[in-house]
């Protein structure tokens, strides 16, 4: 990809409508200067103090982050957060994001809102570390009046947009946004608007989910084709484009170091290398870093090979971001991809 055809599509952002379907979480950062710590009277444990505590929205909101950055034109979250305070801080989270619509975002009190707290020790000159994580998560089916909410709001935005992500975070099927009701759902978008980018990206795997465009992490794909064996690089290019193929829309497999591999139906299997690395590394964040690409780029009509090419440039500058979970602007892709030409 040269600089004029990256210009050429990156402008086309502006005008984007994206919807996001799926589980978003509040992400709590408490920041703990060490130096104040003390012990308690009552356990005799340590005690952190924190100085400060950062939100944003996290998991389907980590997308979310990174189509804003992008400068999608408008973003539509489809989810929902609970009744209780930390709903109120992720809708205040989402609301403060620019060219979000929050108009097929719910709250409910059949749920709670899905919250990762992550407690930082911050030492002057040093990589903040992160402790144990404190989930807020829920562990019941979502109850089926929250779930048929949830397909009319899909039903209702899917006509007006550009490209749609389906975003499954949850440890338990079924106890999130992508429900089978979602799931159904979604199959009939795919089959009545074939030619609308629909990127589905699942913790736990896509095995489960109808012919939509799969995005995977080498493990999940490995799980799906054979069980979690090794399989060679030329094994794995065969298969994701028979993932393609039979889906009828393009397909993603990434592979850390080993950059990506993406395939179009009735196309070639092509592979887009990583970009080199250097100094210490945080990667939480990435493969969402990739899904938004990878959306923003179909929907201003990319071709695989392009949208890959901004997917890792994008993964390059968020695994170099430490202690956050972050994003990749245009300037920065175009930075990352074109730096050495000066």
């Amino acid at each position: 990809m040269n600089r004029d055809r990256f210009q050429a599509m990156t402008r086309r952002y502006d005008a984007l409508r994206i919807a996001i379907v799926g589980d978003f979480c509040l992400d709590r950062y408490f920041e703990i200067d060490p130096s104040l710590s003390e012990e308690s009277i009552e356990t005799g444990l340590e005690v952190y103090n924190v100085t400060r505590v950062r939100t944003q929205p996290g998991a389907a909101g980590t997308i979310l982050n990174n189509l804003v950055a992008l400068g999608v034109g408008e973003i539509i979250p489809i989810g929902f957060c609970g009744e209780d305070a930390e709903g109120w801080l992720l809708e205040r989270a989402l609301r403060a994001r620019e060219r979000v619509s929050l108009r097929a975002f719910m709250r409910t009190e059949h749920r709670s809102t899905f919250t990762y707290t992550k407690p930082l020790l911050m030492r002057p000159g040093c990589t903040p570390r992160e402790l144990n994580r404190l989930d807020q998560k829920n562990w019941t089916e979502t109850p089926a009046v929250v779930s048929t909410e949830l397909v009319q709001l899909l039903r209702d935005v899917a006509g007006e947009v550009d490209a749609l992500v389906v975003m499954n975070q949850v440890d338990r099927p079924g106890t999130g946004t992508i429900t089978r009701p979602v799931l159904d759902c979604l199959g009939e978008l795919a089959t009545s608007n074939p030619r609308l980018p629909i990127l589905a990206d699942s913790r736990h795997g896509l095995a489960e989910f109808p012919g939509l465009s799969f995005k995977m992490n080498a493990e999940e794909f490995r799980r799906m084709v054979d069980g979690g064996q090794s399989l060679s690089f030329d094994e794995m290019r065969a298969q994701v484009g028979a993932i393609a193929e039979r889906n009828h829309r393009p397909a993603f497999v990434t592979l850390a170091e080993r950059g990506m591999i993406g395939a179009e139906p009735g196309a070639r299997v092509e592979h887009v290398a990583s970009h080199p690395v250097r100094g210490e590394l945080d990667i939480v964040g990435a493969g969402d870093s990739v899904t938004a690409n990878l959306a923003a780029a179909l929907a201003a009509e990319a071709t695989v090979t392009e949208a890959m090419e901004l997917a890792m440039a994008a993964a390059s500058i968020v695994v170099h971001q430490l202690g956050t979970t972050g994003t990749a602007s245009v300037k920065q892709i175009a930075a990352q991809l074109f730096e050495s030409e000066g």
